[in-house]
């Protein structure tokens, strides 16, 4: 007669292989996560901040054509950029509008320095930067249109 053997589970072979980790592996992993988070939320946070500061470049210069624009049409320069947005009374070949209340607005929500006559041209159009102070480096510079 044929003697049986016991079934063994495949589980059991498992569980039994299987051990649990210790407090010290389970910080260490942890702290490896928070050391990998915090690197690449350093580098998206700082990707954003070099993404505006390049489209303050291109809005400098977008808002200065749409001022140009302006000028064309009505023989003077505005004397503040909101007159970009509705007709100032005293500019009867006003085409516009030539921009958008928000195209006021720096990307990181200032609003942009306007003067007529400018410095060094007609007009000075400035985006004072992340910080919104005057100078500064990096995405803090100034971005000029003169």
């Amino acid at each position: 007669m044929r003697q049986h053997r016991p079934i063994r589970s495949p589980r059991a072979g498992f569980a039994a292989a299987q051990r649990g980790m210790s407090l010290i592996e389970i910080i260490i992993v942890i702290v490896l996560i928070g050391a990998v988070l915090t690197f690449v939320g350093s580098r998206v946070l700082g990707g954003a901040d070099r993404a505006k500061a390049n489209l303050a470049k291109s809005q400098v210069m977008t808002l200065a054509q749409k001022v140009e624009s302006f000028q064309m049409d009505t023989g003077r320069l505005p004397t503040a950029l909101d007159e970009l947005v509705t007709a100032p009374g005293d500019a009867p070949g006003w085409l516009g509008p030539y921009a958008k209340a928000q195209e006021l607005k720096d990307p990181w929500g200032h609003d942009v320095v306007y003067r007529a006559p400018g410095e060094a041209g007609s007009f000075d159009l400035v985006i004072l930067g992340r910080d919104g102070k005057a100078g500064g480096t990096s995405v803090d510079a100034d971005v000029r249109y003169e």
